[in-house]
């Protein structure tokens, strides 16, 4: 499913048009995106939450000429599924 299909499915359950329905799912990447960049978590009780990660510096090699080199520090977004979806999908 691509995001086109997931305002679709919203528009079809929800009874909106599509364009409001992606009015909706934008508003909702927005927000987790937005809370996220702050270093909140987003927690969507049987869902799962959303948190960032904080990820060391490190040293690495260049694949093509095998150089060392340094991979700086950075935060990354992380998903853990929740219980709900844990359970709907097996």
């Amino acid at each position: 499913m691509n995001k086109n299909d997931l305002i679709a499915a919203v528009a079809e359950s929800s009874g909106l048009s599509k364009s409001d329905a992606a009015g909706a799912v934008e508003g909702v990447f927005d927000a987790i995106t937005r809370s996220l960049s702050k270093g909140d978590e987003v927690r969507l009780v049987g869902f799962g939450t959303f948190s960032v990660a904080k990820r060391k510096a490190s040293t690495g090699r260049n694949p093509r000429t095998g150089e060392p080199m340094t991979i700086k520090a950075s935060n990354q977004p992380k998903f853990k599924a929740g219980k709900g979806l844990k359970d709907s999908v097996n």
